[in-house]
């Protein structure tokens, strides 16, 4: 095993039967304690060689890994301290802040796979590999359809009496007034025209003019939208009316020139699954069709990539992983009858999409703020925010919501 390697510097290596190996070195500024030894024994009788063990040298401790179950070697570091004698942990403390500076190591490298409890650092995509990738990922990523736009690189500022506020209005003619490419990223849910009851509006209002009225108000989403934006729009099928609304809605994205992104499926583990309607019971001619998931369409404006800093990224290595995976398993919001709304997406749902798809202290939009939802997680996830909704019901019931999460951080 090739052991020069400079002090925090990453490298691939093998060993002699061809398994390979990350490896970082830290070095050692006095000598090694034979205590540690013990330690070092503790891991390589409880941890197999082929997943990960430690080769120390005179100037520096040197950890070889291919796969870390980091629970089960935190608890062996931790345990053995625990077990020592308060006169040996002197003694190692330096030694314990090496062990501490490789977990650490361990856990912010985010290049990995997952495999039961553990994390493969070490040909985990292997099999994903295609030869001349950077080739066939520019022939893949045409997306015909939104070529020939006419969207601008320009970004301009959100006006001041828009952030973070919340408006009573039609949205549709107050996002007249907001200049181009000023907001982030757009997460909503359109009303359903279930005849659900909505405060104001006609919910049962015929499909063409609804359609109509929807497609005005998100071209003016697509206008305030930065270059490389997103919006993604939760919705369902109509399917008590047989019209596939989050196709004819995707249709219309891709007519304006967004580029489909991707589709997320949000189970909602078979809440709807208590009505009763079969359609044709026991017989082919007429089977109703039940659905337990709704979908999150999300579109880009002219790039698929959207640059930000760093220091702004809030979602984990374990989120990332977890989220990417396209289908949601969440539940229904439980708060409807609390503020009187009868289809609100649940907390979860937009805390998932605003950290997957955007950075702190960008501006997140809402045209159908509803209850609330999309704006009071904004602001608890360090976003700036503007929702629009007609009724002025649910207007001031979200702004109770978000003077809620405020004195809950007053009280903290």
């Amino acid at each position: 095993m090739n052991q020069h390697i400079l002090p925090g510097e990453v490298k691939e290596c093998e060993d002699d039967t061809g398994t390979g190996y990350l490896s970082i070195s830290i070095p050692l500024h006095e000598p090694f304690p034979p205590e540690q030894e013990k330690l070092l024994e503790a891991i390589s009788k409880k941890i197999p060689k082929r997943d990960c063990y430690f080769s120390k040298t005179e100037a520096a401790l040197i950890f070889y890994y291919n796969s870390v179950d980091i629970d089960k070697l935190k608890n062996i570091i931790e345990k053995f301290y625990k077990d020592t004698t308060p006169g040996i942990i002197n003694a190692c403390t330096r030694e314990k802040n090496i062990f501490d500076e490789i977990i650490e190591h361990v856990e912010t490298n985010g290049s990995y796979g997952i495999k039961g409890r553990k994390r493969l650092y070490v040909g985990y995509n292997n099999e994903r590999k295609v030869k001349d990738r950077k080739v066939q990922v520019k022939k893949r990523s045409s997306y015909f359809y939104a070529l020939d736009n006419n969207f601008t690189k320009e970004v301009n500022e959100i006006p001041k009496e828009f952030e973070n506020r919340i408006f009573c209005a039609d949205s549709e003619e107050l996002l007249k007034k907001l200049p181009d490419n000023c907001v982030d990223l757009v997460f909503t849910s359109p009303p359903y025209n279930f005849g659900l009851g909505y405060d104001t509006g006609e919910d049962g209002q015929h499909w063409e003019l609804y359609f109509k009225k929807l497609f005005a108000i998100f071209d003016e989403c697509i206008r305030v939208l930065k270059y490389g934006g997103r919006i993604i729009v939760n919705v369902q099928p109509l399917f008590s009316d047989y019209i596939p609304s989050h196709q004819i809605i995707a249709n219309h994205f891709m007519e304006r020139k967004l580029i489909w992104k991707g589709e997320i499926i949000w189970e909602k583990n078979n809440y709807n699954c208590k009505y009763t309607a079969w359609g044709s019971w026991k017989s082919p001619s007429g089977p109703y069709l039940k659905y337990t998931w709704e979908f999150l369409e999300v579109f880009s404006k002219g790039d698929l990539l959207k640059p930000g800093l760093r220091e702004n990224i809030d979602i984990t290595g374990d989120e990332f992983k977890k989220w990417v995976v396209a289908k949601w398993s969440i539940g229904p919001d439980r708060n409807m009858k609390k503020y009187d709304h009868p289809a609100m997406f649940p907390e979860e749902l937009v805390e998932r999409a605003l950290k997957l798809f955007s950075y702190q202290h960008d501006v997140i939009l809402d045209p159908f703020n509803g209850a609330g939802t999309t704006t009071a997680v904004a602001k608890r996830l360090k976003r700036r925010y503007l929702g629009i909704d007609i009724s002025e019901v649910y207007c001031k019931k979200s702004e109770l919501r978000l003077k809620e999460l405020l004195d809950s951080y007053v009280s903290l």
